[in-house]
């Protein structure tokens, strides 16, 4: 049997989603839980040679098996039109034979997400993501305002999740506060995973 893990799996095109990712993982480890950091291959329209087993460089490639598996879900995506990056959605919507067992009900889950723009659709990316995790009966936890950060936060940070405000060209680095509620999400998830009844 496998150690307890909490699984994080993104979507990164410029590296703030992943950078994300990695601060929302020693959030979980500092309790004590193992992080499992997983990306999604990218999808085009155009009809192009299939994506390696192994990306070149950077995270391996989430399995349903890591899902099914893990003991809490942390989800993240760039922000497009206001929606989760298609990648993400696509990977999603392989999960039905998950749905159809039941192996992600009453699992911890959380989602986190990263904008060009200030006001370019934080919050409604966040909430995207959260439509399939209920679907598959996940618990959903977003970030209290016990989180100091998120009353002091002046770019991204939302109670419904962890957002970082990139800027046009992902040129914004992450700010403190943005660091510390991606720290404090990847605790809360790592806690209730913790606690949850098997």
């Amino acid at each position: 049997m496998t150690e307890p893990y909490v699984l994080v799996v993104y979507y990164s095109r410029q590296g703030a989603t992943r950078e994300m990712a990695r601060l929302i993982a020693r959030g979980i480890e500092s309790t004590g839980m193992s992080a499992r950091l997983r990306t999604v291959p990218p999808v085009s329209a155009e009809c192009e040679s299939v994506a390696p087993e192994i990306p070149d460089h950077g995270d391996i490639y989430a399995t349903l098996d890591d899902l099914e598996h893990c003991a809490g879900l942390v989800l993240g995506s760039p922000t497009r039109f206001g929606n989760m990056a298609a990648p993400l959605k696509y990977y999603l919507d392989g999960t039905t034979a998950l749905w159809l067992n039941g192996a992600l009900i009453d699992k911890p889950a959380a989602v986190f997400t990263s904008t060009g723009s200030l006001h370019g659709g934080q919050e409604t990316t966040l909430l995207s993501m959260m439509l399939p995790l209920m679907h598959h009966g996940m618990v959903l936890l977003g970030l209290p305002y016990s989180a100091p950060a998120l009353l002091a936060t002046s770019s991204g940070g939302t109670p419904y999740g962890a957002s970082h405000w990139a800027g046009g060209e992902g040129h914004r680095d992450i700010t403190t506060d943005e660091a510390d509620l991606c720290q404090a999400l990847g605790r809360r998830v790592a806690r209730w995973a913790q606690v949850r009844p098997k």
